[in-house]
């Protein structure tokens, strides 16, 4: 069984981190395992019985549940917090099982059976983090289950919408001929059929340091994936259970990279100025790249997301 411990890719792309983020030897996270379906999912976690919450942290399209780890997990364990890292079905040390091809719609449903598991534990408050695509993957699973505290996104991507999938999309091709033709394909036996995610999206705009943009792409648990038609077409045209002017769920937090040179934020802005029902609030995150390896914009993701659960505790 595969394990972070092994795993030399997340190190290279940590070296590139601050080094008060960068995970030393017996400061990595508990790997576990979770039973889904067919699949065994990995999780990161800084478990911590006296959090008063926990933070759930997902991936996007070009991460890792370690990637998330590495910026966010470790720096809010160290200021109390427990902390969970998924990996979602077909990304990284997730263990795929057989059966039908992975969809997006997998994704929403694992994150919402995890809070669920989680509060099946005990009821602290449960605040969700999604970098990329993972942020809409919070608000989608947070639409759906409608049990969490919180959304915190670097992010907030409608792919349903054309500017957004033009902007973010490898090229103009991709986003015009592409989506439709992974969205025939995936009514087809060939829905199985994996392409790189770097083809079909700005990829090379995952960070802003060229030699760590090198060091992510080899990575086939992240950047490198190859994803299935199945997944990409599910992805494109995903609709949530509840549409953002309904949603009444919880507080959404919006970081969003200064310098995201991949989406940047007039595109969650198409999302967010449809949500009129909760607190919305949004912190620029000052030099900081789409995958943030810079300071001072890390530190001041990792308060702004700190300061956010505080005040969903105090809400609770």
């Amino acid at each position: 069984m595969n394990t972070y411990a092994q795993q030399q890719n997340w190190r290279d792309v940590q070296r590139f981190l601050p080094a008060e983020f960068q995970l030393r030897p017996g400061q990595e996270p508990q790997e576990e395992w979770w039973p889904w379906g067919p699949h065994r999912i990995h999780l990161d976690c800084y478990r911590n019985a006296a959090a008063p919450l926990r933070v759930i942290l997902f991936h996007g399209v070009g991460t890792n549940g370690r990637q998330m780890s590495t910026i966010l997990g470790a720096p809010l364990a160290r200021k109390g917090l427990e902390t969970i890292a998924i990996d979602m079905p077909e990304y990284g040390l997730t263990q795929v099982g057989r059966g039908k091809p992975v969809r997006y719609d997998d994704w929403v449903q694992a994150g919402s059976d995890l809070v669920n598991a989680e509060l099946a534990k005990d009821s602290r408050p449960i605040v969700l983090y999604g970098l990329s695509a993972g942020g809409m993957a919070t608000y989608h699973v947070a639409a759906r289950n409608g049990n969490v505290k919180g959304l915190v996104g670097m992010t907030f991507l409608d792919q349903r919408v054309q500017l957004v999938r033009d902007e973010t999309a490898l090229n103009r091709f991709m986003s015009r001929v592409g989506g439709p033709l992974a969205a025939m394909t995936a009514r087809t036996p060939l829905s199985g059929l994996h392409m790189p995610m770097a083809a079909a999206s700005k990829m090379h705009a995952l960070v802003n340091d060229k030699a760590a943009l090198k060091a992510c792409l080899v990575d086939k648990t992240s950047a490198g994936k190859w994803v299935t038609m199945s997944f990409l077409a599910s992805y494109i045209s995903y609709a949530p259970t509840v549409e953002p002017e309904d949603f009444d769920v919880c507080p959404i937090l919006l970081t969003q990279p200064a310098q995201d040179r991949w989406t940047p934020l007039h595109l969650s802005e198409l999302f967010l100025k449809r949500v009129n029902g909760v607190p919305l609030k949004v912190v620029m995150l000052e030099n900081a790249g789409h995958y943030p390896l810079e300071q001072p914009g890390l530190s001041q993701m990792v308060n702004a997301v700190y300061e956010f659960c505080l005040s969903v505790t105090r809400d609770a």
